[in-house]
């Protein structure tokens, strides 16, 4: 009998490299998954559960991205401004919010589906985005990566 060894990726291996993601006029909950799966590495053969294996993900076009159904007026995004205390509960709706700060809704969805504990916050890190069409990352040479809506 062959004994197959599990493959678990080293600090030393990983290389993140940088995709640039265009999400004018894509469904927020599609787009964000598949951005999730980059940030974790996912998409990598290298991919461990318990390392940081993923790449850096820049989000352009964050103003422009769509939700189906109701939920323009019904989605209720909520907050506690004045550390966690239960009487500053904070709530708005997703066309205050995307008025505002397009970003925050693009990052909180992606927020909550990655790991809920530190090796999350540190895939969070490599997350940036920007409401219009510019970033100033050009320097990296990311990737313009398409993403297909299924």
């Amino acid at each position: 009998m062959v004994s197959q060894r599990t493959y678990s990726a080293k600090a030393k291996d990983i290389k993140h490299e940088w995709h640039v993601i265009d999400v004018a006029d894509k469904v927020l909950g599609r787009v964000s998954s598949q951005i999730a799966s980059l940030l974790k590495g996912k998409h990598k053969a290298m991919y461990t559960p318990s390392i940081d294996t993923g790449d850096h993900v820049v989000v352009i076009n964050a103003e422009k991205v769509k939700i189906t159904g109701n939920k323009p007026t019904q989605k209720m995004y909520y907050r506690h401004p004045k550390a966690g205390f239960p009487g500053a509960l904070k709530s708005s709706n997703y066309e205050t919010l995307q008025r505002r700060h397009p970003e925050e809704i693009i990052e909180n969805a992606v927020r909550r589906m990655l790991p809920r504990n530190a090796l999350g916050r540190q895939m969070m890190t490599k997350l940036r985005v920007y409401a219009g069409d510019k970033h100033p990352h050009g320097a990296q040479k990311p990737a313009a990566k398409q993403i297909t809506v299924a």
